[in-house]
């Protein structure tokens, strides 16, 4: 008798798995990229995928997100901590990443790389939008251009 084994049954945890597994039984690299989209809205709405909660329709984190993002509240279920914090651009950009992840079609996802690509691409804006605003903040102090302060940071990096 062999000693390896090799199980053919999917584990995964309720509201991770990718929904298209229940109705094809079977899993795809974008099964992978819906279970990052939970992810992405655990972060956005600071709140695990799945809850015991009287409201049924919060239950799943991934539907409750959807039906929020349909019906133009999805702003509503943001962490209130992200606010302020994070450019509208990069919000709404990260918002939308993490709805099309989740796409009922995984063929309508995006792929992994294309998901990494964005997010990287808004971490950048991002990051540039708060060092033009901590440029901005020692201008008033130092009454140094912020020009002169971005070539410098260029020139020593």
């Amino acid at each position: 008798m062999s000693t390896t084994h090799i199980s053919t049954n999917v584990k995964g945890s309720f509201g991770y798995l990718d929904p298209e597994y229940y109705r094809r039984q079977r899993l795809t690299e974008k099964s992978d990229v819906y279970s990052f989209g939970v992810v992405l809205c655990e972060v956005l709405c600071a709140r695990p995928a799945v809850i015991h909660t009287e409201e049924l329709n919060q239950a799943s984190l991934a539907e409750w997100a959807k039906s929020c993002h349909e019906n133009g509240e999805l702003d509503q279920i943001i962490d209130a901590s992200l606010r302020g914090k994070i450019t509208a651009e990069c919000l709404n950009k990260f918002t939308e990443i993490a709805i099309n992840c989740m796409n009922e079609n995984g063929t309508e996802r995006p792929s992994m790389t294309a998901v990494v690509s964005v997010l990287e691409h808004e971490l950048q804006l991002q990051q540039s939008a708060e060092g033009d605003s901590k440029c901005n903040e020692r201008n008033v102090e130092n009454e140094t251009s912020c020009s002169e302060q971005k070539l410098c940071h260029q020139r020593f990096r």
